[in-house]
């Protein structure tokens, strides 16, 4: 985990702190592609350059993961980038979703086919040079 990021979250004092590092937990043990840094007010992860997940933190009421292909807008798929079977995204395009969790029991269930869509959203969306 990085520290920064660390340092970030202790001056933030964020009600859902718990399920903040849970989730970070979850997101940097999916891919060890992934690199954990601070960008739009919260914990990003990106692949090199390209950044494919954010979590919102704010307002402090949830956790939001937003799944992406980076801030610049790009041609959209045809097709929505992953199979979601647990039903735990919310498509905003085909190439940008959002996971919601409001309390631990609901990222504890969720684990599983979080760590799955992690996974898949990497493999779908990864530019190799």
């Amino acid at each position: 985990m990085n520290e920064d990021v660390t340092r970030f979250l202790d001056d933030l004092n964020h009600p859902l702190r718990q399920e903040i590092e849970a989730l970070r937990h979850i997101i940097l043990q999916a891919s060890e592609m992934l690199e954990e840094n601070i960008k739009w007010n919260g914990p990003n992860y990106s692949a090199g350059s390209q950044d494919r997940i954010t979590m919102k933190i704010q307002p402090p009421k949830q956790v939001q993961l937003i799944f992406h292909r980076g801030a610049k807008v790009k041609e959209q798929p045809k097709e929505r980038l992953v199979q979601d079977a647990s039903g735990l995204l919310v498509w905003k395009e085909n190439d940008r979703a959002i996971a919601t969790f409001k309390d631990m029991a609901a990222i504890t269930a969720a684990e599983p086919a979080l760590s799955t869509l992690i996974k898949d959203w990497l493999l779908a969306t990864i530019e190799i040079a």
